[in-house]
């Protein structure tokens, strides 16, 4: 496996910069569920699965091998891609065939101006009812915004937060879409270990790994007998579901209906580079809920499993994340 240095979020020309806004960073992604045959769009609501995050321009290097403390080493190959939770989530539905959009804040800088022109690529509609350009960054989004944005979040299939914002921003939107009825998916990332309860409460399902689901229960994850026991304690502190990623392992889930904790494994691939790879199993499950919400989750969590196995075999991270078109149509 190759060696990587990775920077998301902070850029060597940073200091000749300082005076200039932060880099940009996204909030929402939306997942449009497909019109019905038969039916013009516009004669019923559209239909989003919202995606609360942050969204940033990452710098790649490969190696043959990571230096040792004070050591300089050549790379072989150098370039530059996009990331932050929300952006990776809101690309992959969208490279599934999703409709989707962004409710976002980006600096204006040229960091922002790249980010929009790749949404425009992956086909993320950037009108100005879905990019806020604004001299700042995550923590700047506000209440203000999400109330700018509450005709997206109430007419959604699925509502997808993390802790890449202000933790006060995110549990605030959880809480919109869930007095709107609509299914609200968390994945608290950054985790945080004095986590509002009421962020458990409002999330119909809670998506988080092993470091992350330690850091919430305070019980550390090497099996799937671990990931089962932090997912009972999950549904004790108030969601419905609970998903904990394994990486190679697949992901364990249980819920109020099935409290049996159940693995659900994932094909073994050689993997090159797992950075993204999270993000892209939280897209695909985004892109299940929103588009065949009658499908068991299980069989949901066994197709986004294998999406993100897809991504693992790529370098980069939204570089990395497959098309629907060179997948297997018997994901769809």
């Amino acid at each position: 496996m190759e060696g990587r240095k990775k920077h998301s979020g902070t850029n060597p020309r940073s200091e000749a910069l300082a005076d200039r806004p932060p880099h940009p960073r996204a909030f929402c992604a939306c997942v449009d569920p497909p019109t019905p045959t038969g039916t013009r769009e516009g004669a019923r609501p559209r239909r989003r699965a919202p995606e609360a995050s942050s969204k940033a321009e990452e710098e790649i290097l490969l190696t043959t091998r990571l230096p040792k403390a004070g050591e300089t080493i050549h790379g072989h190959r150098f370039f530059t891609g996009f990331g932050g939770k929300g952006a990776n989530q809101c690309v992959q539905a969208a490279r599934l065939g999703a409709k989707t959009s962004m409710i976002c804040k980006v600096g204006k800088d040229s960091f922002g101006n790249d980010y929009i022109e790749n949404f425009k690529k992956n086909g993320i509609p950037t009108g100005q009812n879905f990019i806020v350009i604004v001299a700042g960054a995550n923590l700047l989004l506000n209440s203000d915004d999400l109330k700018r944005a509450a005709h997206v979040i109430s007419k959604a299939k699925v509502l997808v937060c993390q802790l890449e914002v202000s933790p006060a921003i995110s549990l605030e939107a959880l809480k919109m879409a869930h007095s709107s009825g609509v299914k609200t998916l968390f994945n608290p990332a950054p985790a945080l270990a004095d986590l509002d309860p009421e962020f458990y409460t409002h999330s119909d399902i809670i998506c988080c790994n092993e470091s992350e689901a330690e850091i919430l229960t305070g019980i550390a994850v090497g099996n799937t007998e671990d990931a089962g026991r932090v997912g009972l304690i999950l549904l004790e502190k108030g969601c419905k579901i609970a998903i904990v990623t394994l990486g190679p392992e697949g992901c364990v889930m249980v819920s109020t209906k099935a409290p049996i904790p159940k693995q659900v494994p994932v094909q073994k691939v050689i993997a090159v580079d797992t950075t993204g790879a999270g993000d892209s199993f939280v897209g695909a499950l985004a892109f299940y809920l929103a588009y065949y919400p009658h499908l068991p989750l299980e069989e949901m969590l066994k197709k986004s499993n294998f999406i993100a196995s897809v991504s693992v075999q790529e370098t980069g991270t939204q570089t990395s994340f497959p098309y629907r078109n060179n997948l297997p149509q018997d994901l769809f």
